[in-house]
């Protein structure tokens, strides 16, 4: 995997920290999102863009191994549109493609979630970018070929751009 870091100022005028990350096979992202599990925390966000099959319900699984869960419980959440999963951390997995509108979002109670104890993996994150808080990880997905994937991973907020560092350091 490769990287580059570059700093950013959202439309929002929050900074944000951005990396490139590289993968030429599934192996490679999900050994990707086990180097991002352990740097995950109570509250922790991330939003997942990119189009269908681009990897990111596998990414999902590799966090949830990552953070000591069961990756074979994973799966798409579309039709549930929430899936949780017993981890270190409680995780929680939302699918935002089936939704109408981010208030049917909002309706599922995704704000207690961001409150709550867990780290909540928000898949479709780009339908519901309004009703997200401001600081939040964004990983967004581009397939460049048939196995590989290009990852841009912004950080939202202070806390989020250390994150980035450190897995760019990792």
């Amino acid at each position: 995997m490769s990287s580059r870091i570059e700093r950013a100022v959202n439309m929002a005028e929050h900074s944000s920290l951005i990396t490139h990350h590289s993968s030429l096979s599934p192996e490679e992202t999900a050994a990707f999102g086990r180097r991002l599990a352990p740097l995950l925390f109570p509250r922790a966000i991330v939003g997942l863009t990119g189009p269908l099959g681009a990897g990111k319900t596998h990414l999902v699984r590799a966090i949830v191994e990552g953070l000591g869960g069961d990756g074979r419980q994973v799966s798409s959440p579309t039709f549930a549109l929430i899936h949780e999963y017993v981890a270190r951390l409680p995780v929680y997995h939302f699918d935002a493609y089936r939704l109408p509108d981010e208030a049917a979002f909002a309706d599922l109670g995704a704000a207690e979630y961001f409150d709550g104890d867990g780290v909540c993996l928000v898949e479709w994150a780009d339908r519901v970018a309004k009703v997200l808080p401001p600081e939040y990880l964004r990983l967004t997905f581009e397939v460049t070929g048939e196995t590989s994937r290009q990852f841009t991973v912004e950080g939202r907020g202070a806390t989020y751009e250390a994150m980035v560092r450190a897995l760019v350091t990792a």
